[in-house]
């Protein structure tokens, strides 16, 4: 058969130490392994819907559908191990070290080959004797459907892999812990019940009765929420229950009685949204979202059904001579207050204070921070209040939005007085270089090179200040695809998420680059994830427009118009979403509807009137593996609809 591509669960498997094995005791070395297969690991293949596609002395390499399916596999032939090599000997014991990957492969011939399978045998390499080692994408896709917890490795620098592999462990100790009915998703009720209406008597019943209450999902809504529109896109957070680490931070109300100062809790919302995505294994909800409901009555349970989280943080916020902030972390299933503090400091201090803050919540948490939050403090301390002060200004501008150039103009402003102030604070200098890739990827740069490498000066000095400054990374990663230099995009926004896993804007950004390479498939559990992590956001319809274009370059014609419907409904206005509705139209042979879009998107940006104007004005879609898809989909569509190529 001929190769094709497809996008799949890898699972790389070796026994650790096999030559010594072998050495010591060659027959009964093969005689336990053989078994192991025989009576674990084969069946737990099957049971699971794994393809085994080749098997070494010591090892095989599987292949599975479900990337849910092949992480469930591996544990439980782990604990299934484990528990066979009790009353054996250590010297004896075959331990099998497990990776586990998410890529695209080429398949041939019932063999597979490419980056994905490599990857997976270097996870492989990384994890301990009886551990797991998983990529990014795998824990981002499993993270919120099984309850496991993996150890972030950070970015580890592999053989014959040019970019950081950004990998999670799961170690020996912590597989043999995990409690075996803990490794399967929750069950549908239907499903559920089916598997437990087995015993006939009275007694048997009742407990199973006591068991479906006692294993039923608390908190979880029977419908999707109304409002999140990632409910119409895939199962999201709503419809399923709230990972243990899941939050939302509300927009602070400023106490002061100037207007004015708005801004100053606006800030400490975001940075405190920010350390809390810091928190191993956190989901937490984007920023944009989260200011959907400032200035609005709220209900916490409604809340947390709406977004699918456990805990609602809000507080408030009064400044005067000094500056005093309180802090209330509240269960968003039951309404009660776990914790609520009130902290005092001065602006000097302020970054400190907002690290306690997030301390504080963490070891109430009982869970740990990464050190980055420090290093942001030991950066900050020293540093001129009046230029943070002008700083956060900036943001807060950028953060409420609208997004148009006279927002970005007004916030430039603000933030090159900060620069003038202390040119050498390194949130100003971040700021800059962000609202400079800002001005640039919107297309509103009145001079696109010096704009450029401005930003990538103030980038670098970021990055040489705190090489683990994720907003640094997100930034670059960026710029790096506005110039269509992907595989850098690619190492940067990888590299920023692996820092801040609920980076929305790192997610989004991935997916697109994605996209930019020509591989829309990739990019649709990217886009999803970002709209799971803001479903409310303003331009959420961006989103949907985005992932509707991967349908379509796909192929999926009745998907992507739908996806992209429900972009053109969030955002009326991006003459973008309105051509590729034309071009999936086209495609369809809904000509007149086609055309009425077409004529649409031209009202909206009148110069974008042909195929060579779309594409000076839109640089990134002349990338030419996302060119060549574009020529056998969408522009096939728009030609039909009459739009003209010159």
């Amino acid at each position: 058969m001929p190769p094709v591509r497809r996008l799949t669960a890898i699972l790389a498997a070796d026994v650790a130490g096999y030559s010594r094995l072998m050495g010591a005791d060659e027959e009964g070395t093969h005689e336990r392994l053989k078994a192991h297969r025989q009576a674990l690991i084969d069946p737990k293949i099957s049971e699971y819907h794994g393809r085994i596609v080749k098997t070494t002395g010591d090892g095989m390499l599987v292949e599975f559908a479900s990337v849910v399916e092949a992480v469930r596999c591996a544990v439980e032939v782990q604990r299934g191990i484990a528990e066979r090599n009790t009353g054996t000997p250590p010297e004896k014991r075959i331990e099998f070290r497990i990776g586990v990957n998410l890529g695209d492969v080429i398949a041939e011939n019932d063999d597979i080959f490419g980056d994905g399978v490599n990857v997976a045998a270097r996870l492989e390499a990384l994890a301990q004797p009886g551990g797991i080692c998983i990529s990014r994408m795998v824990r981002d896709n499993v993270c919120d459907k099984l309850d496991y917890t993996f150890e972030d490795l950070g970015g580890q620098q592999v053989k014959n892999i040019a970019r950081p592999v950004p990998a999670y462990a799961m170690s020996a100790a912590a597989v043999a812990s995990t409690p075996l009915v803990a490794a399967r998703a929750p069950l549908g009720r239907a499903r559920r019940m089916r598997r437990l209406i087995v015993p006939t008597s009275a007694v048997a019943m009742m407990c199973i009765a006591l068991a479906v209450w006692w294993t039923w999902p608390r908190g979880t809504p029977s419908t999707p929420a109304v409002h999140s529109p990632a409910a119409q896109v895939a199962p999201t957070m709503a419809n399923t229950p709230a990972p243990h680490l899941s939050f939302v931070v509300l927009p602070f109300e400023n106490l002061s009685r100037d207007p004015d100062q708005e801004y100053f809790a606006d800030g400490i919302t975001d940075d405190l949204t920010t350390d809390l995505s810091r928190i191993s294994g956190s989901f937490v909800i984007a920023r944009n979202t989260a200011f959907t409901y400032k200035g609005k009555p709220v209900d916490v349970k409604q809340i947390g059904r709406e977004l699918g989280v456990r805990y609602v943080i809000e507080g408030s916020v009064r400044r005067s001579n000094k500056v005093q902030v309180n802090v209330q972390l509240i269960d968003a299933e039951t309404g009660a207050h776990l914790w609520a503090d009130r902290f005092e400091t001065d602006r000097a201090n302020l970054a400190e204070a907002q690290n306690e803050i997030t301390g504080r919540l963490a070891r109430t948490l009982n869970v740990e921070l990464f050190q980055a939050a420090s290093r942001r403090i030991e950066r900050e301390r020293g540093a001129n209040p009046d230029a943070r002060d002008f700083a956060m200004r900036a943001w807060a501008r950028v953060i409420r939005g609208p997004q148009s150039p006279a927002t970005f103009d007004e916030a430039l402003r603000l933030n090159q007085r900060a620069l003038e102030i202390d040119p050498e604070s390194v949130f100003a200098k971040n700021n800059m270089a962000q609202i400079l890739v800002g001005f640039l990827s919107n297309g509103w740069s009145r001079a696109v090179q010096q704009d450029q490498a401005r930003a990538e000066k103030l980038f670098r000095e970021v990055l040489e200040s705190d090489p683990n400054d994720a907003r640094a990374h997100v930034g670059l990663g960026i710029l790096r695809r506005i110039q269509n230099r992907l595989d850098d995009a690619r190492i940067e926004l990888e590299t920023g998420i692996a820092l801040d896993p609920n980076h929305t804007v790192a997610v989004r950004n991935l997916g697109l680059t994605l996209i930019q390479t020509g591989k829309p498939e990739e990019a649709i559990p990217y886009i999803e994830k970002s709209i799971r992590l803001s479903p409310h956001d303003p331009t959420v319809g961006n989103n949907y427009g985005a992932l509707g274009q991967c349908h379509l370059l796909l192929g999926h014609l009745d998907q992507a118009i739908e996806l992209l419907r429900q972009g053109r409904a969030a955002n009326p206005r991006s003459f973008g979403i309105h051509l590729s509705l034309a071009g999936a139209l086209g495609l369809r042979g809904d000509l007149e509807e086609a055309r009425a879009e077409i004529a649409e998107a031209i009202k909206l940006e009148p110069q974008v009137d042909s195929l060579a104007a779309l594409r000076a004005y839109y640089p990134w879609i002349t990338s030419p593996p996302l060119w060549a898809l574009r020529e056998k989909t969408v522009n096939v569509g728009l030609r039909r609809a009459g739009f003209p190529d010159e």
